[in-house]
């Protein structure tokens, strides 16, 4: 005969299970009016997140860097080498404005997408944004050893991505309907906090 603990504790897990598919399912539908556009420093964890939580959603995903390197057919280091940064910030801040206006699921953009006014404009205007916030150590322990980030070339790079969060941190939080530190988290927990922030709006 079955133990009737076990069943309960399975008939429990299922409804916590099915409890869940209706919270995600509820946040699915909100996001079809707006993308969910990831922004933070490189190193914030945009695109595992992205990933992850595109899953959750059962909805599309994309690399904003990711689609530039495939339609240039290059790395962005080669592109920073070849054309300096204001042509690629030209490029970027194109593919930002096709993706966000073809209302791509969820997005990932690229570290120094909210320099310019005019993608923040777009982003408060047209998307649903998330700051994944994280310390400048944790940042610098995450990077250290990418040699494709080309901002963070040189002798220095702690120092460096300390003097690029002081910079860009206050653009975040501008443009941001909501922030979530990822910090050393994981990412299962910092997706389920989106989803929290995602599903206690009305209306994105």
């Amino acid at each position: 005969m079955p133990d009737g603990r076990l069943m309960e504790g399975s008939g429990h897990g299922k409804a916590c299970n099915m409890l869940e598919s209706l919270n995600e399912m509820s946040a699915r539908q909100t996001i079809f009016e707006r993308p969910i556009v990831l922004v933070g420093m490189m190193g914030a964890g945009k695109s595992t997140v992205g990933r992850r939580l595109a899953g959750r959603l059962g909805c599309g995903f994309l690399d904003a860097d990711r689609v530039l390197e495939e339609r240039m057919g290059v790395s962005i280091a080669t592109m920073f080498d070849l054309e300096g940064e204001a042509v690629f910030r030209d490029r970027e801040s194109a593919l930002l404005a096709e993706l966000v206006n073809a209302n791509s699921s969820v997005l990932a953009t690229g570290g120094g997408v909210v320099l310019r006014d005019a993608n923040r404009a777009l982003l408060n205007d047209r998307a649903w944004v998330v700051y994944l916030r994280a310390n400048a150590i944790d940042l610098w322990i995450r990077t250290r050893r990418d040699t494709s980030r080309p901002l963070l070339r040189g002798s220095d790079a702690r120092a460096r991505v300390s003097e690029l969060l002081t910079l860009r941190a206050p653009l975040y939080e501008a443009v941001s309907h909501c922030t979530v530190d990822t910090g050393r988290q994981p990412v299962e927990r910092v997706v389920d906090q989106i989803l929290q922030q995602l599903q206690s709006r009305q209306s994105i």
